[in-house]
């Protein structure tokens, strides 16, 4: 009888001690969510002057765990005549993906996020922004 207690109690033990250590990993992983989300809002995106972006087209991405998206931005003319998503890793934000059609409309990063898709909106901007980007730096 004895040993069985002792094998009950060494279990509850072990037992406890994962739960204290799978909590602390969750809470720090929920933080690293947090920081990059904050950052993703408050970090300004700049607009790209486009009479220095030459015909082409070209890639971008951006990551701020959870989410991911990967463009492809068509520029004819030093216009955006195009941007195909690539890849749209959202959770929830898919619509999201309909900011790509106002930012070729107004031919401005400056846009409104879509509602209710805010992150991801985010997300699918500065893809874009670091696609425009790359375009400048090549000259």
């Amino acid at each position: 009888m004895r040993r069985k207690q002792v094998v009950t109690l060494t279990i509850l033990a072990v037992v406890i001690v994962i739960a204290y250590f799978g909590v602390a990993t969750i809470k720090s992983y929920l933080k690293t969510i947090e920081a990059n989300l904050e950052q993703l809002t408050t970090t300004p995106i700049s607009d790209v002057d486009m009479s220095q972006v030459a015909d082409g087209v070209y890639t971008g991405s951006y990551h701020a765990f959870p989410m991911t998206a990967e463009v492809r931005v068509t520029v004819k003319d030093h216009r955006i005549s195009g941007i195909e998503l690539a890849k749209h890793i959202n959770g929830r934000g898919s619509q999201a993906e309909a900011i790509t059609g106002r930012v070729v409309e107004a031919q401005t990063l400056t846009v409104d996020a879509v509602s209710g898709a805010t992150y991801s909106s985010m997300v699918i901007l500065r893809a874009i922004e670091n696609a425009l980007n790359s375009a400048t730096e090549q000259r």
